[in-house]
């Protein structure tokens, strides 16, 4: 498996299952889950490693706010804004195949996919 360059985060509440962001994977690390979501779908989910961060998958997928791709996530690991503390802070994956970090400023969890509510340093 290719070395982790970047993170690809599913909201699985957004995907349908249409297997577009699998079949155009380069380094196939997503796969469909086995367990379905509210809508009855089964999403995609991420292997936890490999991804390049090409976003391709990103590209593929036909539902806006479906899959968010970290570039290089190490970056925007030590990147975060706390969002209860408005202060800069790290994140620390919890979940990759779920894509759910931890703050270190205030301990919540934060979903990934969630990207219009994640803040960033420049």
């Amino acid at each position: 498996m290719a070395k982790s360059r970047g993170l690809v985060a599913v909201n699985v509440e957004e995907c349908k299952g249409c297997k577009l962001c699998v079949e155009a994977c380069p380094v196939n690390v997503l796969h469909l889950s086995e367990s379905f979501n509210t809508h009855g779908y089964s999403p995609a989910e991420y292997e936890g490693e490999g991804c390049t961060g090409c976003g391709v998958c990103y590209y593929a997928c036909p539902e806006p706010g479906a899959i968010t791709v970290f570039k290089n996530w190490q970056e925007a690991q030590q990147a975060y804004i706390c969002q209860t503390s408005n202060k800069p802070s790290q994140l620390t994956l919890v979940d990759p195949i779920q894509g759910i970090a931890e703050c270190e400023a205030c301990g919540q969890q934060v979903i990934l996919s969630n990207f219009r509510a994640l803040s960033f340093a420049e």
